[in-house]
């Protein structure tokens, strides 16, 4: 089940972006085809989850990972939520910070033996988990200043506050999940 959900939902979303690449690229609009050219290559990760022998992440993970490409993606960037609708950006964010912090519960489940997951202490897990989305938060950051000294000069609209707020949220939506987790260990 999860194995055929994730080849459909990478090969919809990969025609779905193929079909707004090639529409923007006829059209000569750089920016949005560049975007869905960059949808194409992120649609296709889940796919290499396939060659793992046992595919740690769950249908609501699978789920989520394509909910966030499609509203960033699609939603933010191609159909301009990000400049028309204030509060996209910090809410992805905030989004974006409680999915890896649940992928994060995810991995320390995969790389924690359960035999010994116990003894672990439940501050190892919160950290991990807070310390993850904050991680990503700050990857994504640095993709964005990459991004705008290198090609679009439109990512961080703006400058340093927009910056400074979107760690703010990623780290909320972290600190969310980590507390989650501080309450949950015992089932996780």
């Amino acid at each position: 089940m999860k194995r055929k959900l994730i080849i459909w939902l990478s090969i919809l979303f990969v025609i779905f972006m193929a079909a707004l690449f090639i529409y923007y690229l006829i059209k000569g609009d750089s920016s949005r085809w560049q975007v869905a050219l960059g949808g194409i290559l992120v649609s296709v990760l889940p796919l290499l989850l396939l060659k793992l022998n046992e595919n740690p992440f769950n249908i609501p993970i699978i789920i989520g990972y394509y909910l966030f490409l499609f509203c960033s993606l699609y939603l933010g960037s191609i159909s301009s939520f990000y400049l028309h609708v204030k509060w996209w950006d910090s809410t992805l964010h905030f989004y974006k910070g409680i999915f890896i912090g649940f992928v994060g519960i995810v991995l320390f489940k995969r790389l924690i033996p359960e035999k010994v997951r116990n003894d672990v202490s439940v501050w190892i897990l919160v950290l991990f988990v807070l310390s993850l989305a904050v991680l990503s938060s700050v990857i994504w950051e640095t993709y964005e200043f990459v991004g705008d000294l290198t090609f679009t000069h439109t990512m961080q609209r703006g400058g340093n506050k927009d910056t400074m707020m979107d760690l703010l949220w990623g780290m909320a939506g972290g600190f969310l999940v980590s507390i989650y987790s501080l309450y949950r260990k015992k089932n996780i």
